[in-house]
């Protein structure tokens, strides 16, 4: 499988974004410039992917065709932002993220605190899809700046938590631990949710949304405490006040997902599903596979985060059941070799290292240089590997 044919060589260009640097599309097609200043006459397969967080409906978009909406929401803080969705063509279904209006990435360091963060701005575009007359919403979940259990989306859905005064409660995780009763009911017109997403931490507890990724968000372990337990007695007004809320909301697959929204989307008696599948069905990527000599992804970090559920550990793992050489291209690469291997990566290149002789070194070249230095990888693997 590994030989070229005749007519060259068949590669699968299929990279996840290089976070906060370039989005997957932008990526593959400077790996793709780079490798045709070499090997023009082989033939390369563009398949951008992610799993459930920035890019999703970028990705989609590309693979599915369809219209994307714009629509009006606000930031993990309250401030105006820019989200859209993507409907299908007959308009059946609706795509969004979490992250246009609960990223992380729309913070500064200096603002990132969970305790007050809101997913307020989801529960717009959720709502903004259910108006749209889709009847099944798939959301997008990951790079949250967030972990208020979704309470946020909830109240933007007409589901508002109220304290023992009868008021609702302020925004953010840290308020919860005041909730004592719900008010109203959810504004979904028998719309199916579905959260995309490729994490299946709970909502509670020691491998929970409060200690796996609290600290990501600002969150020091003082603050992770008071979270968690925020969080767990969130899950029981849910579970009691919500029709339909499942019971054993804490400890479900998938709950601890985007700060906990994933326990929401579940309360609602939505389901989850991977987002790496759902985008690799989506762009063909399993029949792509069957037909090529050699498979090129990446992401912005290749760590030891990148081969438990990532695009990349996906990729790899379909590529060497298949006995056909997978090559990693990331800014960084921490992953050890053995790791990487075992997961089926071939081999790992990094910008960082890439732009290691450049004065102020590699990490400034590797950001403020990402295409110049992914066409010249691109090229450096098409000597390597084409024939």
């Amino acid at each position: 499988m590994w030989a070229a044919t005749l007519l060259g060589m068949r590669v699968l260009l299929c990279p996840d974004k290089f976070a906060g640097t370039l989005p997957a599309p932008e990526v593959a097609a400077a790996v793709a410039a780079g490798w045709r200043t070499v090997a023009e006459g082989d033939d390369l397969l563009i398949r951008p992917l992610a799993d459930g967080g920035p890019g999703f409906v970028e990705v989609l978009a590309e693979a599915l065709g369809g219209r994307r909406v714009a629509v009006r929401t606000v930031d993990p803080l309250g401030r105006p932002a820019a989200g859209e969705i993507l409907l299908t063509a007959d308009g059946a279904t609706a795509y969004l993220e979490s992250a246009q209006a609960c990223g992380l990435h729309l913070l500064t360091g200096a603002e990132r605190d969970p305790k007050t963060t809101t997913s307020y701005g989801l529960g717009l575009l959720v709502a903004a899809a259910v108006e749209s007359g889709a009847r099944t919403v798939v959301i997008g979940l990951g790079g949250s700046g967030t972990n208020d259990a979704g309470a946020g989306m909830l109240a933007a859905l007409g589901v508002t938590p109220l304290d023992a005064a009868g008021a609702a409660l302020p925004y953010g995780g840290a308020a919860l631990a005041g909730a004592v009763a719900l008010d109203g009911a959810p504004r979904l017109r028998g719309v199916r949710l579905v959260a995309a997403t490729d994490v299946d931490n709970p909502l509670l507890g020691l491998h929970g949304a409060s200690n796996v990724f609290g600290p990501q968000k600002g969150a020091d372990r003082a603050d992770v405490l008071l979270l968690d337990a925020a969080l767990e007695h969130f899950a029981t007004v849910l579970e009691r006040d919500l029709p339909g809320c499942p019971a054993g909301l804490g400890a479900l697959p998938g709950g601890g997902a985007a700060g906990g929204i994933g326990a929401a989307i579940l309360a609602l008696g939505g389901g989850c599903e991977s987002g790496i599948g759902l985008v690799t069905r989506a762009t063909g990527l399993d029949a792509a596979l069957d037909t090529v000599d050699l498979v090129i992804t990446g992401e912005g970090s290749f760590d030891h985060q990148s081969l438990r559920g990532k695009v990349v550990a996906g990729v790899a793992g379909a590529a060497r059941d298949r006995g056909v050489p997978c090559v990693v291209v990331a800014g960084q690469v921490s992953t050890g070799r053995r790791e990487a291997a075992a997961a089926g990566v071939t081999d790992a290149y990094s910008l960082v290292e890439h732009f290691g002789g450049e004065e102020g070194g590699g990490l400034a070249a590797a950001l403020s240089r990402p295409v110049d230095g992914l066409r010249e990888l691109g090229a450096r693997l098409a000597r390597q590997w084409s024939r």
